[in-house]
């Protein structure tokens, strides 16, 4: 059917194929940013120099290896490949099993979006491994989106599992960006803020990273476990205090006492050898959507509103750039191209995520006109939903009345998944082993 929709835009995008051509761009954008097409073309191994963009880090003897988040094992697998198997051990902890596992690595099947007793044991696994290295030993950390849940280990033994779930679960049900949410997830963690880090110390370390947060904030992707921290305990207490925000005993009272412990910090001796490289980000799955809109002949461009607000600010934002992108190019079939991660509190007991949750306030939006909305996680998995996202189009909401669902109950009720799935337009991709937050794309018709 797809092939249908892009033989047909060959000459001109229709609207009668519309939903198909989002879903293609989509599939375009995630081929494009595939972690292992990535990988063999940034990286190089000669002699015994392991070449990352711009980085050139010496490895004399194999080095140990250090995985963790949403694209950990492919990530491990494809390094594996490029170093020609000269890995002198390794870690690595994902959110589900792998295939093919390599024989000197241990494997963790880590929680997400909260973090279970393997999340735990990967922690404990991965800084066993990194303690008591010299000078002279690398370590290669593989680092995703998702590692803030799927590595974790709290930094106080009194706070137990169940107490970090349940701080984790006030922080991803809150409204707070990811970048809040992380400073204060770096307090109160043995690992992240830069103290994994601080365990490989004097090691030299490289840390190769695919991106989940805004571009200029690296040291928050996986609440930055290697990165020294800019963050401080002055902006957690602040946060906690601004918003309201109540964790069980064993955290608050750190919040309460004001006893946080504070993370390394930049210009800290222990990051004097160690290096970053930025594989993959949220800006090269725009840059994707984009190239694969124009190719399928829609007039394209990226709407440079904000990103990462409110979902439904967002919506009204999008509709107001693609009114005028419409406007400007009076007739030709259009698309508004839009990345980022938006924010969606959590205010009912269904399932769905940031991404149903935005398309299904957006066919409101679109209803009775020849325009179709698609919003999909880069990850696969969209809040508690087994689905990456939606696609909606001008009669959605008509579709959806005419079987007897409420649009607004499901929104209210955190059910966009069973909205969109009773209607068949869930995107249903399964785990992508790769995380560079959202893609939403707007196509007017004409």
């Amino acid at each position: 059917m797809i092939t249908t929709a892009q033989s047909a835009a060959t000459k001109r995008p229709e609207y009668s194929h519309g939903k198909l051509l989002a879903q293609q761009i989509f599939n375009d954008t995630m081929t494009a940013i595939d972690v292992r097409h990535a990988m063999k073309a940034k990286l190089m191994f000669e002699g015994s120099t392991l070449t990352a963009g711009e980085v050139a880090h010496p490895v004399v003897r194999p080095p140990f290896v250090v995985a963790f988040g949403k694209a950990a094992n492919r990530m491990a697998t494809v390094l594996h490949e490029i170093l020609g198997g000269r890995i002198e051990a390794g870690v690595s902890v994902a959110p589900a099993e792998t295939q093919q596992k390599l024989a000197n690595f241990r494997y963790f099947v880590g929680g997400h979006p909260y973090p279970n007793a393997a999340s735990l044991e990967g922690a404990q696994a991965a800084l066993d491994l990194i303690s008591h290295l010299t000078p002279e030993d690398t370590v290669i950390f593989l680092v995703s989106g998702g590692g803030s849940a799927i590595l974790a280990k709290p930094m106080d033994a009194a706070i137990s599992l169940a107490d970090l779930i349940e701080f984790n679960r006030a922080l991803v049900t809150s409204h707070l960006p990811i970048e809040q949410i992380n400073v204060l997830r770096k307090h109160i963690s043995a690992v992240k803020g830069g103290r994994l880090a601080e365990r490989a110390y004097p090691a030299r370390q490289l840390t190769i990273f695919i991106s989940d947060v805004p571009d200029n904030l690296p040291s928050m992707v996986a609440s930055g476990p290697t990165m020294p921290d800019e963050s401080t305990t002055e902006q957690a207490y602040e946060l906690v205090e601004q918003n309201k925000l109540h964790f069980p005993a064993s955290i608050h009272g750190f919040f309460e006492r004001r006893e946080l412990p504070e993370t390394p910090k930049p210009g800290d001796p222990r990051f004097a050898n160690s290096h970053y490289f930025s594989l993959l980000s949220n800006g090269d799955a725009v840059a994707a959507a984009l190239a694969s809109a124009k190719k399928l002949g829609f007039v394209a461009e990226i709407e440079r509103g904000a990103w990462d607000a409110d979902y439904r600010e967002v919506v009204h934002s999008n509709v107001a750039s693609l009114d005028a992108l419409s406007q400007e190019h009076k007739g030709q079939p259009v698309c508004l191209v839009v990345g980022g991660e938006v924010t969606c509190p959590v205010t009912g007991p269904g399932m769905g995520g940031r991404n149903q949750a935005f398309a299904l306030y957006a066919a409101e939006k679109i209803g009775g006109q020849n325009r179709v909305v698609l919003s999909a996680g880069t990850d696969g998995r969209d809040g508690n939903s087994p689905t990456s996202g939606a696609v909606a189009d001008g009669q959605t909401i008509s579709r959806a009345q005419g079987r007897g669902l409420d649009p607004a109950a499901y929104l209210v009720g955190s059910d966009s998944y069973s909205f969109f799935r009773t209607l068949g337009d869930t995107l249903d991709t399964g785990f992508t082993d790769n995380n560079v937050r959202d893609v939403r794309l707007w196509l007017d018709f004409g």
